[in-house]
This record gives structure tokens, C-alpha cells and sequence, in this order.
């Protein structure tokens, strides 16, 4: 196997396969050699390759499943189920625009999680290319403070289903507690939390929309949508609030 691994050979090949025509065409015109480059799979000489092969594989499997494990072992799952909670309360399908919307999820995830990748940083990353620990031990390190992190924002509630599912032993302290168990449960604890703060969200435009209805039904206006009347009184509720203000603030203060 190539040290690369299947998934970088498939590319390569594929690249290849558009490059070769420009390259003979190329050739062709202005007499350029190329080189040669070849591809193949042999046999395994010592333990050590093959070791390097997995870690090469496990990184890349890493590395594709990295946008699952930002969205849902940070904060950005809370942000942005409130978020679009608070565009379907303010009636307006499409505005702010999903990017803007998972944009500033990000920037907000970042903002939060920023302690947390310092201390990773600190305590795992620096002393780890500094030679000092090994790489199990930084592994450890780094684990810990996200592990810290999950377990202010779990519930627990959520946490003792999850052991009471995964049918272990319940645990004493934090550290009992595996990881592959903590992580769902840290899971439904925010899209819990979400939904709460996202129906606070709603309750003033529900009033707003009440109002609204009952001042059309009671002039005789059956046939006018009341959305389309409620939509600037909820904008201009939002503006002279300082919607944005509060919103954001809340959120970040959610998890300090």
C-alpha cells in the first residue's frame, strides 16, 4: 500500500487523468519534457510502514469527519438552532441568508470556544512539538478541557440516560465517565437548551401576530394576510429592542 493511502491514490489518479492530454500537448509545442510519475501498490516490508500507512489513513478519516465534530462538540449547534428559531419568529423566510446566519454561527463558536483552544494549546499542542509528552499523553491533555467544556453544558439528566443505555456502571466522578457517552449526551442537552431559548424567542412576535390578527378580524379584513402586517411592527420591535444586542448576548452567556 502507498503511504498515502487509497483515498490520495484515487485522487492522484483522477488528477492525472486530466493533466496528461495538456502535458503531451504541451510537449508537442514547445519540446518541455516531463516527468515521470507512477503510482503502485506493494507489499509491506517492516510493521513500521504499515503503521505509518493507518495513521496516514486514520488522519484523512479525521479530517473528513472534522465539520461533524465542530458542529456538534462546540457550541455551534446551540447558535445556530437559536438563530433560525429567531428568523422563523421574525416571519422572514430567507433573511438574514443561511450564510449569514452559519457565518456568524462560526464567528460565535470561535469567540466561545477560543478559552478552550488556548488551554489544548497550552497544555497539549506546545509541549507535544516541543517534544516533551508523548502523543498518547498529548492526546489526553487535549481531550480534557473539551471533555470539561461538554460537561458544564450537559445536563444530567441526559447524562444518566445515556449510562443507563449504554448499561455500565454508573460512574462516581467525571472521570468515569466515557467520553463516547458523554458526547451524546452533550448532544441532546443542547439541542434541548436551544429549543428553550428559541421559544422564548417567539414569545413577543406571537403577541405581535395575536394583536395583529385580532385588530384585521375585528375591522372586517378577512382576506389580508395578517403576516404581511405583522412583519414591520416585528422588525421595528427587533430594532428598537437592539435584538441583535440581546440575542448575542444571551447566547455567550449561556455558556459561561
Amino acid at each position: 500500500m502507498s503511504r498515502l493511502g487509497i483515498p490520495l491514490i484515487a485522487l492522484a489518479v483522477a488528477g492525472l487523468g486530466f493533466l496528461v492530454p495538456l502535458g503531451v500537448e504541451a510537449a508537442d509545442t514547445t519540446g518541455i519534457s516531463l516527468p515521470k510519475i507512477s503510482v503502485g501498490i506493494g507489499e509491506v516490508k517492516g510493521p513500521q510502514e504499515l503503521s505509518s500507512a493507518l495513521q496516514v489513513l486514520l488522519l484523512l478519516t479525521v479530517l473528513a469527519l472534522a465539520p461533524s465534530l465542530v458542529i456538534l462538540l462546540t457550541s455551534f449547534s446551540r447558535i445556530v438552532i437559536v438563530l433560525g428559531l429567531l428568523r422563523q419568529a421574525l416571519g422572514t423566510s430567507q433573511m438574514p441568508p443561511n450564510q449569514v446566519l452559519i457565518g456568524l454561527a462560526l464567528f460565535l463558536t470561535a469567540f466561545i470556544m477560543a478559552p478552550v483552544a488556548v488551554e489544548i494549546r497550552d497544555k497539549a499542542y506546545t509541549p507535544y512539538t516541543a517534544r516533551q509528552i508523548s502523543q498518547d499523553e498529548a492526546f489526553e491533555r487535549g481531550l480534557q478541557p473539551i471533555r470539561q467544556f461538554m460537561f458544564r453544558q450537559t445536563r444530567e439528566h441526559d447524562l444518566a440516560l445515556m449510562v443507563h443505555l449504554a448499561k455500565v456502571p454508573r460512574p462516581r466522578d467525571r472521570a468515569d465517565v466515557a467520553t463516547y457517552i458523554l458526547i451524546p449526551a452533550f448532544i441532546i442537552s443542547e439541542l434541548k437548551t436551544g429549543f428553550q431559548m428559541g421559544f422564548v424567542l417567539f414569545l413577543p412576535f406571537i403577541v405581535i401576530d395575536f394583536v395583529v390578527s385580532s385588530v384585521l378580524l375585528s375591522m372586517g379584513m378577512l382576506f389580508l394576510p395578517p403576516t404581511m402586517i405583522a412583519l414591520p411592527f416585528k422588525l421595528l420591535l427587533f430594532v428598537l429592542a437592539d435584538g441583535w444586542h440581546l440575542v448575542v448576548r444571551s447566547l455567550v452567556t449561556s455558556f459561561q
